[in-house]
């Protein structure tokens, strides 16, 4: 039985937003690589069996000590158990910088305060966020984070 079947979806009801993946892949590569389509359609397939396997072994972890809601420490072993442990360290410094940003509130995250984000600052957000991403994958470095008072300013 696949842990597609276990959920009742089938793999077409299950994928991630492909113009976001492929804009991932392109911004991850030097831009005079180009991927054909049928690689991206693979890379994000791979990228759903990903989340497919870590989601599973996370809930064979949390199973294991009896509980019944996966926390960040049963992903975190289950990248362990499944052979990921190089990525343990990134993964939870990501997870950290997670946190820190959605501070603000438990449930609305960072942008709780009531005002709604423009079309631009909401692309301006993905976009510091890609860069953010592109830059721990790339040595380490992180973009500062640009503050409230810096973004009003901009309005």
């Amino acid at each position: 039985m696949e842990p597609m079947d276990i959920v009742g979806k089938s793999k077409e009801d299950v994928s991630l937003p492909k113009a976001t993946m492929f804009k991932i892949i392109k911004e991850m590569l030097p831009p005079d690589v180009r991927v054909a389509r049928d690689a991206q359609d693979l890379l994000v397939e791979c990228c759903v069996e990903f989340i497919n396997l870590i989601s599973s072994e996370s809930n064979e972890v949390c199973g294991k000590e009896e509980k019944r809601t996966i926390a960040p420490e049963h992903v975190l072993r289950a990248l362990e158990v499944l052979g990921f442990g190089d990525y343990i360290e990134e993964v939870y410094a990501a997870y950290e910088q997670h946190k820190l940003e959605t501070l603000d509130s438990p449930k609305a995250g960072k942008w709780s305060s009531g005002a709604e984000m423009t079309e631009e600052e909401a692309l301006a957000e993905q976009q510091r966020m890609f860069a953010e991403a592109r830059a721990r994958m790339n040595n380490g470095v992180s973009i500062p984070k640009q503050s409230d008072s810096d973004r009003s300013l901009e309005s």
